[in-house]
């Protein structure tokens, strides 16, 4: 979601207009009075002076208050809500940070057992080693409060003494990072070029020490994706969307071109290239840092035998860097497993054609305008890959013959050395009355140095030509040994749901499918090598459908998304990928067809009444019921005695409620609900209005690839505390989108390419944070796998199968095995629905199916020329992520039995959640004036003493001028 900024400032001075317009009217008056009296006798002058003086100073305490209290209420009790967090508490954070970054960075390769390093003299080359990246920017930035620990200072903490004249080389080349703001980004790369080293800076590096560490980084942020065209980024010529992202290639006045043509971001440019092969030519041990969250094409390192060992180091938060340190130095025996696959060319994978976004060419009807956007008009992307994204098309793929795996791989899913070596062994398979397998695995270390090992559970189920689409390998199961000396064994019962293997048929059945035949599962050392493995026979296929739901499923799931399936080949395994061009192709048209423009829905089209129905009865609305929102903690969801509650509410009550959610639930002092603070962060807590920010965590990437869900919990267990600790009891986190393309912008702050591995994280997460009360907002709700023009009505075309395998399953483990209770809904259609407003995305899948209890949030509220609250509300939306007045945040359609009947569901659910959270913990709760409103208070009592004092000395001062005027005008006459 976007970061307050000055517009906010501006949209809320444009709501004060009536407030000041009042004060100048009355100050216009007191002039023009003041003016009037100019030839008036002095005794009268002064009077009037004096009294349009107190009537401008009356009038200013006035405008004031209703500012204060009106539309600056949320926004001074925004700046003033926010509590701080102990030392304790930051510094418990700051080491569990470093704990998640030392099962997180993984070791990709590492030749001759180069790696540990003895401690000593290092030489670290690179121009990253002196600007890292520590996570990603927007919402994902770190806060500033706390100190960050460098890359540098990570290896000089575990023992290493640098070679300074390069790190004062790089840092004299350019001292900070390529400036990145939201939605724009420079894409420079300042790496020196290789002519600059001197002869003698190289000599000095080979005196100093044998070793070579070389870092590469790369960085992702909010708003932009990252570039497939680095010739059009150097030239000023790169769009992507409405966006330009045009980077100077100036650096200490000498100019090169830092990419050849044809070049993206995410492979090395020609002066990295040029820098690697000065570093190779006199050094035979060179060790790769990549420090980024994106996967990279690292098949370079192929190409140097100096290359000896490999990390992968995604953003690593405030002290993650330390970890870096102790994994070189030996300290930490890296166990982290890649959370996506690395493959050697980002241009061959399937969405290549189709990522980033079309624009469609004659739909200027609909054209719309909103924050921080002129003018737009639809655009769309088609998930043309299916459920084939990430491994599940690699291992699939291999296994029908049409890649070579060797050259097309360089790093599977799920895989990461050690330095140590581990034997797995597998039990046979067991299952219960109620359709739970089971399985033990026994992991022995079988080196000699104590580590870590992952257990990876993978399935293989049958497949049937043409039929239902189904991937060779999937991940349904993991977890994480403690750590085992040398010849320990731990044994880990790993157990899944047989119904877990079912898959989605959208065609036939419409309803998850377990098919009849062998399903091979298998435990792998990633998603590519498999250790061993057992049969499960499923004798006749079950069908999850009327009657027979899945276990974890409220009601039947079946088709709720034809409507996004759109006009898209597919790619199918069907004749060993037989359609794989035609369907990994790029769009063939750009037209908006004439059916879905006649159901294509913005607020310039959009009229509530024509959804209403003629059946709904309109509810009681302001009550006296004597009940307070405290009295409802604890009380079931369904209890009757919601009703009663609920009637208390007032039309104005729940308008407030749902057009000001921006970091808060509103406060109504009719029902003493109090007001709550929300916190953006994806890896930590801050507060946009006060500054006031927690510490900051690995990004989401490198928490995924420590595939440790006890450390998962943790970190929701410390942003919890830290919450708790500032006042604050909604975060907006985790956040779980699909890794779908390695150029998404903000892949730092989703987990992985894989939904369980995702899920499974995020629920422990979820969990940690409400041990503290404090409600995650899952995000972003749904299909919001990229930055490009995710504001400019986005039309996500996906098939179902996808939708549900691949897209919505991170959010269904977090809602059916984390307790998640609270979403964050996405700025992008699904199909022709935006999902803000997707009844069948936020209704009918995750309230019906799920069975989710909680609140639904929008993105922010920056309207777009689509979002509408009314029709957010009718569709499973309940409240606006704004804390001002925008077109179409609050409720027009007050007086339709529907809309109200919305406003009251949409009401219950903020209250739920609210009344149920930390704010209603009895040692939070506080029903009365907020700190700085009864400060308000008693400086208008002040005030208004003085303005009393003040009128009396004037009425007084006037009679004893008038009376001199008499005096003296009698003396005259006399």
């Amino acid at each position: 979601m976007l970061s307050i900024n000055i517009d906010d400032v501006f949209k809320v001075l444009d709501s004060m207009k009536y407030h000041l317009i009042g004060f100048g009217v009355v100050l216009v008056l007191a002039i023009i009075a003041m003016i009037a009296c100019m030839k008036l006798p002095k005794a009268k002058k002064a009077m009037i002076r004096c009294q349009a003086g107190l009537a401008i100073l009356l009038a200013l305490v006035i405008t004031v208050n209703l500012i204060c209290f009106g539309p600056m209420n949320t926004m001074i009790s925004l700046a003033t809500g926010s509590g701080s967090i102990s030392e304790e508490t930051s510094a418990e954070a700051t080491e569990l940070v470093e704990d998640i970054a030392d099962e997180g960075i993984v070791l990709l390769q590492n030749d001759d057992n180069t790696l540990p390093l003895t401690a000593g003299n290092l030489n670290v080359f690179g121009w990253a080693s002196t600007n890292p990246v520590y996570g990603g920017t927007g919402s994902g930035a770190l806060n500033d409060a706390y100190h960050t620990v460098t890359l540098l200072e990570g290896l000089e903490n575990a023992g290493f003494t640098l070679n300074t004249e390069l790190s004062d080389f790089y840092t004299a080349y350019r001292a900070d990072r390529p400036t990145i703001a939201m939605g724009t980004q420079d894409w420079t790369l300042p790496e020196p070029p290789a002519s600059t080293y001197t002869d003698e800076m190289i000599a000095n590096a080979k005196a100093f020490s044998d070793t070579a560490l070389v870092v590469i980084s790369r960085s992702g942020g909010e708003g932009a994706d990252l570039p497939t065209d680095m010739a059009a980024v150097i030239d000023g010529s790169w769009q992507d969307g409405t966006t330009s992202y045009a980077g100077s290639y100036t650096n200490n006045s000498t100019e090169y071109a830092d990419f050849e043509q044809g070049q993206h971001y995410l492979e090395l440019s020609k002066t990295e290239r040029d820098m690697l092969d000065l570093v190779c030519s006199n050094f035979e041990n060179v060790i790769v840092v990549y420090n980024g969250a994106n996967t990279m094409e690292l098949g370079f390192v192929d190409d140097y035998a100096q290359i000896k060992s490999v990390l992968w180091c995604p953003g690593t938060g405030q002290s993650g860097f330390n970890a870096l340190g102790s994994i070189l130095a030996g300290t930490v025996n890296p166990s982290g497993k890649t959370a996506d696959t690395f493959v050697y060319d980002l241009t061959a994978t399937p969405t290549w054609n189709n990522f980033h976004a079309f624009s469609y060419t004659n739909a200027d009807e609909f054209a719309a305008a909103g924050f921080m956007i002129k003018s737009t008009t639809p655009r769309f992307i088609n998930y043309n890959e299916g459920i084939y994204v990430g491994y599940r098309f690699y291992e699939t793929a291999a296994a029908e013959g049409v890649i070579d795996y060797a050259t097309t791989v360089q790093y599977p899913f799920g895989y990461g050395l050690s330095y140590t070596s581990f034997s797995q062994t597998m039990s046979d398979l067991t299952v219960d009355g109620e359709g739970n397998i089971s399985l033990d695995v026994t992991v022995t270390n079988t080196g000699s140095v104590a580590g870590k090992d992952v257990v990876e559970v993978y399935y293989n189920p049958p497949y049937t030509n043409g039929g239902i689409e189904k991937a060779t390998a999937n991940l349904i199961a993991f977890d994480k040994t403690e750590t085992l000396e040398p010849g320990a064994s731990e044994t880990i019962t790993i157990t899944f749901k047989a119904e877990d293997m079912a898959s989605y048929d959208d065609n036939v059945n419409k309803a998850y499918v377990l098919e009849a035949g062998d399903y091979i599962i298998s435990i792998n050392s990633d998603s590519h090598t498999v250790i061993d493995s057992r049969t499960y026979n499923v004798a006749e296929t079950i069908v999850y459908g009327e009657g027979s739901a899945r276990s974890t499923d409220q009601t039947v799931a079946t088709n709720q998304f034809e409507f996004a399936e759109g006009d898209v080949t597919y790619l199918s395994r069907a004749d060993g990928f037989a359609n794989y061009a035609e369907a990994t192709a790029a769009p063939a048209s750009y037209e908006m067809s004439d059916e879905l423009k006649a159901s294509f829905i913005n607020n310039g089209n959009y009229d509530p009444s024509e959804y209403n129905n003629a059946d709904d009865q309109m509810p009681t609305t302001g009550a006296k019921n004597g009940l307070q929102l405290v009295d409802m903690r604890g009380v079931d969801y369904d209890d009757a005695q919601w009703d009663t509650f609920l009637d208390q509410l007032t039309i104005s009550d729940m308008d407030t409620l749902i057009a000001l959610g921006g970091y808060q639930t509103a406060a109504v002092p009719s029902i003493g609900k109090v007001q709550t603070y929300d916190c953006d962060g994806p890896a930590s807590i801050n507060n946009n209005f006060t500054g006031v920010g927690s510490v900051g965590f690995p990004s989401a990437v490198m928490i995924a690839s420590t595939w440790n869900q006890d450390l998962a919990n943790e970190f929701g267990r410390s942003i919890g505390k830290m919450a708790d600790e500032m006042n604050t009891t909604g975060w907006y986190a985790p956040a779980m989108n699909n890794h779908r393309s390695a150029f998404a912008g903000r892949n730092f702050e989703y987990y992985s390419e894989d939904g369980v591995l995702s899920g499974k994280m995020a629920a422990k997460a979820i969990q940690g944070a409400e041990e503290f009360g404090v409600y995650a907002y899952m995000k972003h709700f749904a299909l919001n796998d990229q930055e490009a023009n995710r504001c400019d009505m986005l039309c996500t075309w996906a098939d179902e199968q996808a939708i549900r395998e691949i897209y919505l399953k991170p959010f269904e483990i977090s809602v059916k095995e984390g307790g998640c209770d609270a979403v964050m809904s996405s700025f992008n259609y699904i199909g022709h629905k935006w999902a803000g407003a997707c009844d069948e995305l936020l209704n009918k899948v995750l309230r019906d199916e799920w069975g989710f209890v909680g609140m639904v949030l929008t993105d922010y509220f920056g309207v777009y020329g689509y979002m509408d609250a009314d029709q957010a509300i009718r569709n499973g939306t309940d409240f606006c992520l704004v804390n001002y007045d925008t077109e179409t945040n609050h409720v027009t359609d007050t007086t339709s039995a529907t809309s109200v009947l919305a406003m009251r569901q949409a009401s219950k659910n903020i209250l739920y959640t609210a009344v149920n959270s930390r704010a209603y913990a009895e040692e939070n709760l506080n029903t009365g004036m907020l700190t700085w409103q009864i400060a308000a208070i008693a400086i208008d009592v002040v005030l208004a003493a003085v303005l009393i004092v003040l009128e009396v000395r004037t009425i007084k001062g006037y009679n004893r001028r008038k009376a001199l005027e008499v005096q003296t005008q009698t003396n005259t006459e006399a």
